[in-house]
Parts: structure tokens; sequence; C-alpha cells
């Protein structure tokens, strides 16, 4: 049960991307549109300039969907996790906290980490086309000539300052390199925490 009485029948409701985990805005909700949120969901607050109910994208189409609700220890706030349909804030702006840079560095690493899903699938259940399984049947030792091969062409291109093609060959060096992880049954966490190890010996 959520202590709606402290704030006079309303609890803040702190609004996080799903996926970036990136805060988008903070409303309020009292009883009912908790309820609605829970029935229908999308977030609904209670609005206290219209005083009123007010989903959130009920006019401009940029709707958060629902992907979980949970209450903090004291049980007089929220936090809703959501996957929304669009900028969260009026001003455009995928927050209404900005942060913009900060959010797509973010989506940027769990893409990676959804990129090893991917491989680590392709592994256990090979799909027929696949380029990423073509390289498991080829065997450790031509991933890891791929892996060279990447490195070298990272490295040509950063020295002649051909920042545009280096990013393409950076793309498939880690590409190679994490299925090059997958292939020798390690994964990037692995890698992760010796870097973890290391920066806290400095």
């Amino acid at each position: 049960m959520l202590d709606f009485d402290k704030a006079g029948g309303l609890v803040p409701a702190v609004i996080q991307d799903n996926v970036s985990g990136q805060v988008l805005m903070l409303g309020y909700m009292n009883q009912e549109a908790l309820d609605k949120t829970r029935q229908e969901g999308l977030v609904t607050f209670f609005s206290r300039s219209k005083n009123r109910l007010w989903t959130k994208g009920e006019t401009s189409g940029n709707t958060l969907q629902v992907i979980s609700i949970a209450k903090d220890c004291d049980a007089d706030s929220l936090l809703i996790k959501v996957n929304p349909t669009g900028p969260t804030c009026h001003t455009g702006s995928t927050s209404c906290f900005g942060e913009e840079e900060a959010a797509r560095r973010v989506k940027a690493i769990q893409f990676i980490a959804q990129l090893e899903q991917v491989i680590q699938e392709r592994k256990a259940n090979p799909a027929e086309g696949s380029y990423t399984n073509f390289l498991f049947e080829k065997g450790v030792n031509k991933i890891a000539q791929k892996v060279g091969e990447e490195a070298v062409e990272t490295v040509i291109d950063a020295v002649a300052g051909k920042l545009d093609t280096m990013k393409g060959e950076a793309a498939d060096l880690l590409y190679h390199l994490l299925v090059l992880l997958a292939a020798t049954g390690l994964e990037l966490k692995d890698v992760v925490e010796v870097l973890q190890e290391r920066h806290q010996k400095k």
C-alpha cells in the first residue's frame, strides 16, 4: 500500500527509460491515476495545474508504456520504468532533465551488450546464412585472424586521420572481438572485470 496521505493525496512518480536507465521526468499520481496506469499500461498522472487525470501523450502521442512499477522503502513515492514512444519533454528533448549526450552513451554501451547476446544466441542456436555462425564453424584461428586484420585496418585509418572509415573498421574490430570471446568461452564481463581490478589498483 502507498502512503498517499503524506503529501495530500499524491505521490511523486519518477519515470525512467527501461532500456537506457535515463530519468525522463517526474510527475504526481493519486490512487485513481495509479489504478488507470496499471489497467491501461500507459503512464497517467494527476495534473495539479489542470486538476484532473492526464495520460502522458494524450495530445502529442508521445506516450510512456509501462514496464514495471515499484514503490520506495517508505511507500511514499514510485519508480516507473517505461518504454517511451517519443520525446518525453514538451520541449522535444528525450528527458525533462536534459543529459542527451549521456543518454546516447548509455544506449551505445547497452547495444554492445545486446550484440553480445545475439552472438551467444548464434553460438547456441546456429542460423542458416549467418556470418557469425560461419565464423564459429571456421574456428578460433580464423576468428583471431579476422580480429588481427580489423585491428591493423583500424590502426592504418587512425594514423592516416581517416576518421570516417576508421569508425567502420573499429566496429568490425569490436564485433569480431566479441565473436572471439564467445568462441573461447569468455564474455565481455570477464574483460571488464580485469579493467575494474586494474582501475582499483591505481
